[in-house]
């Protein structure tokens, strides 16, 4: 599982790095300011999952649910939030109606905040020594 984590955070910093260079650029003209923004919350949220599963793959055995967890929660929620907050950025400019996506962010970073929660669980039960 490590190499499937550290593979994981490798795709996503890469498409992160991918994405805020395109949205810094090619997508100035497209996009209005607002949907920009958005756009760019979801690269930095992308970004910071991948540096912490980067850190969780070289630290963690994953030998135990509770490491499984954590990494899951940031996996599947950043994939949420990230690109269900890409999808909704392009809406206007595609002139499509993608509001029923609207609920999938908020799960998303309800993965996330899990993977915290989960993370902070783990740290205050280790044993030091």
């Amino acid at each position: 599982m490590k190499r499937f984590i550290l593979i994981i955070s490798g795709i996503f910093g890469l498409f992160a790095i991918i994405l805020g260079a395109f949205g810094a650029h090619a997508l100035k003209t497209i996009l209005s300011p607002e949907s920009l923004a958005s756009f760019e919350v979801g690269v930095k949220y992308q970004m910071y999952h991948a540096i912490v599963l980067l850190v969780l793959g070289f630290n963690f055995s994953f030998s135990n649910r509770l490491e499984k967890s954590i990494a899951w929660s940031f996996i599947i929620g950043s994939f949420l939030f990230s690109f269900s907050i890409y999808l909704l950025s392009f809406a206007g400019a595609w002139n499509v109606n993608l509001k029923f996506m609207g609920p999938v962010t908020p799960l998303g970073g309800l993965f996330m905040i899990t993977g915290w929660a989960l993370l902070l669980w783990k740290a205050i039960t280790m044993k030091m020594g």
